[in-house]
């Protein structure tokens, strides 16, 4: 099994199941990539290996860049991320591999990693949910507003002012997010497309992140371990 897969968001849409529930899944084009540098324990100080995908025109890339993916006898790639392996899995692997999504055929559950949308500049009323104050009588025209946000400010005479963490306009979205052990509906080998139940980080085209899911519930793990 592949380390991870680099793939882009292609949409939403929905399948139906054998017992003709409705499934809304989200359809990732998931590679193919290929490996563009196998890092040693001896060489690096540990054991990793590069994944590229999708072609790019050389004029929009780098001369360290052609260079680098030219070693492993790519043409330029645009997308290019370093996985962590076991020492003992890098045989596995040689420079210029390809790998595709018929690497994840016997996984069923998958974490995605994707950057969220960006929203800009917001509130705390559509960034944190609050309930803004009162529209009535005494109070100004900011209802919207936080309100105080040095209520916790004293500290027995040390240093005062809002605590960290404390939940303030900025900016929302654009982050990197984790999308944890969705399950994997289907897989077509022929179009390198992977199926995944509900939704994933980011809009369409996003690029995303595709690895073994990480951290599975009982019910999931045990369906794991019977595959």
């Amino acid at each position: 099994m592949a380390a991870a897969l680099l793939g882009r968001k292609v949409g939403m849409t929905r399948i139906f199941d054998e017992a003709g529930k409705n499934v809304p899944v989200t359809i990732i084009q998931a590679g193919p990539c290929f490996v563009s540098q196998i890092k040693t324990p001896d060489a690096d100080g540990y054991a990793a290996i590069q994944l590229a995908a999708e072609d790019i025109k050389p004029r929009r890339s780098t001369m360290q860049q052609i260079g680098h993916d030219h070693k492993a006898g790519l043409s330029p790639k645009r997308f290019h991320k370093e996985f962590r392996v076991d020492e003992a899995d890098l045989g596995g692997y040689e420079l210029g591999q390809e790998i595709t999504v018929e690497s994840f055929e016997s996984i069923k559950f998958v974490d995605v990693i994707g950057t969220s949308k960006g929203k800009g500049y917001q509130g705390v009323v559509k960034r944190h949910g609050f309930k803004g104050q009162q529209a009535t009588h005494g109070v100004e025209r900011k209802h919207r507003s936080p309100g105080s946000i040095g209520g916790h400010a004293t500290d027995a005479g040390g240093s005062g002012g809002p605590k960290k963490g404390k939940k303030m306009p900025g900016q929302m979205g654009n982050k990197r997010i984790t999308a944890r052990s969705l399950d994997v509906v289907a897989i077509d080998k022929d179009n390198n497309l992977l199926l995944v139940k509900g939704p994933v980080p980011g809009g369409k085209d996003g690029f995303l992140v595709i690895r073994k899911a990480k951290r599975l519930y009982k019910r999931k793990h045990r369906l794991a371990q019977a595959s």
